[in-house]
This record gives structure tokens, sequence and C-alpha cells, in this order.
């Protein structure tokens, strides 16, 4: 062997002394991209929206203060628009009587005055609240007046509106009642002519009371 074949060789050798060296290493190689049609976990998407859950506005008690709606839920909730130069306008004092009978079990009523049939809430919003303390002496939460039916209806009644059958539709005049389960879904409806006393709506509320609340998330 001559000498410049030598260093020729000695360089082959080490060559592939490394090659074998990184094979046994187990050295990975880069992660391929996905391809399409791959079985790689895709970002869940959003939950949708839950068409009968209600409580999801804000709203402002008769006094202006900010009010949301999910703050009542875990409550059995009656939502009642209402007048004060109405014909069921007496109603106020079994809707106060329902709501004394069972606040304690989980029950509220919710007023939102309206001047939408008839122009029979015409008052501002501390004249209502007035007639309504001093006439019937309402405890129950009394909201700003807003409207509930037609083109300016308010989101809450939109949504309330946009209910399946029976529940759904505008309501037909004051005094309409959605009733609303500890769950913040929306489960009845009964016109203006159903008492606050009628044996039936009673029934249905003193049922959902017995539900338990739903168990609030922990914060944060």
């Amino acid at each position: 062997m001559t000498t410049t074949q030598k260093p020729i060789r000695l360089a082959l050798g080490i060559g592939l002394a490394l090659a074998a060296a990184s094979v046994v290493s187990g050295v990975a190689e880069p992660p391929s991209e996905s391809r399409p049609g791959s079985t790689d976990a895709q970002p869940a998407k959003p939950a949708a929206k839950d068409p009968a859950y209600v409580l999801d506005h804000e709203m402002k008690l008769i006094d202006g203060t900010p009010q949301r709606l999910d703050g009542f839920k875990g409550k059995v909730i009656l939502i009642v628009n209402t007048a004060s130069k109405c014909g069921y306008t007496p109603q106020y004092a079994g809707l106060e009587k329902l709501y004394a009978d069972h606040k304690d079990k989980g029950l509220v009523v919710l007023g939102f005055p309206a001047n939408n049939f008839g122009s029979q809430e015409p008052g501002s919003n501390k004249e209502i609240a007035e007639f309504c303390s001093k006439s019937y002496g309402v405890s129950f939460p009394m909201f700003e007046k807003i409207s509930v039916a037609g083109k300016d209806k308010h989101p809450l009644y939109e949504q309330l509106a946009s209910q399946a059958a029976p529940i759904g539709g505008d309501p037909k005049w004051n005094f309409t009642k959605f009733l609303v389960d500890r769950s913040g879904h929306v489960v009845a409806r009964y016109d203006s002519r159903v008492r606050p006393d009628d044996k039936q709506m009673v029934a249905k509320i003193e049922e959902l009371l017995k539900a338990e609340a739903p168990a609030s998330k922990p914060a944060g």
C-alpha cells in the first residue's frame, strides 16, 4: 500500500463509524406536517347557544340599576309584562301574593312594564314604581319600561318570541307570563287571562321549585 492510499482509507473508516453512531443514538427525525385527512386532534368547536336559555341579558331595574338576569339563575322565574291602566292591572296583587308565598322556596317574579298594548303604561319609570308600591305593595323586582312586541321589542322578548310553539310568539296583551326553570330555560307560557292563583300554573311552579338548583361553577 502506498503512503497516499492510507489517509484516504482512514477518512472512509471515520465516516462509516460516524454514520453507524448516529443510527445507534436514535436521533429522531423532525415531525412531519399533518396531512389532509389525518386523524390529528382538531380544536374543539364552541358549543352552540341554547335558544331556550333566556337569562343571558343585562337589564335595568326600575331605579336604573343594572341587573343581569343570570343573577336569578337557580330560582324559578315568572316573567310578566305589566301595565298600570289595564283591566288586568289588579293581577299585581295576585303576583305579589304568589311571590310572597313562594319566594322562600326559590320563586321570583320579574315585572317588565310595557306600553305596547292600548297605550296602557304611559307613565315614567318613577311613576310606575310609585304606583306599584302604593297601590299593590309590590316587592318583587320591577324593571325599566321596555317594548315587548313589534319591531322594536327588547332582545329578551325577541328571544322569548322565537321559542317553539306553544311558548313562542309576541305577547298578545299585558300580563302575559313566561315561566323559567331553575336552569334558566323557559318552559311554559300563560296568557293574560290566566290569573296568578291559577291552579295549573301554581302546580307547575311548585313542580319546578322541587327540582334542585343547578350547581354553580367555581369563580375564575
